[in-house]
């Protein structure tokens, strides 16, 4: 379902929506594919960091094994 809703954009914005937006049927298309993608890389990030900080929590112990690993 779609809801319709008001924005304000500038007219850098506008203009840069009509250069790039020609694979789009219209605007608002353009604008929620550039929305969806944006929410996408947000949750990447978050996953990213939650990944990151597993690692981080566990360098040490996996430092260890790598080590012992190449000791042989």
């Amino acid at each position: 379902m779609k809801v319709k809703t008001s924005i304000t954009l500038s007219d850098e914005l506008i203009e840069a929506i009509e250069q790039y937006g020609q694979p789009y049927k219209n605007r608002s298309d353009f604008i929620e594919a550039a929305i969806w993608a944006f929410i996408k890389q947000i949750i990447r990030d978050q996953q990213n960091a939650r990944d990151i900080e597993i690692i981080n929590r566990n360098a040490d112990r996996l430092n260890a094994e790598a080590q012992d690993v190449f000791r042989w």
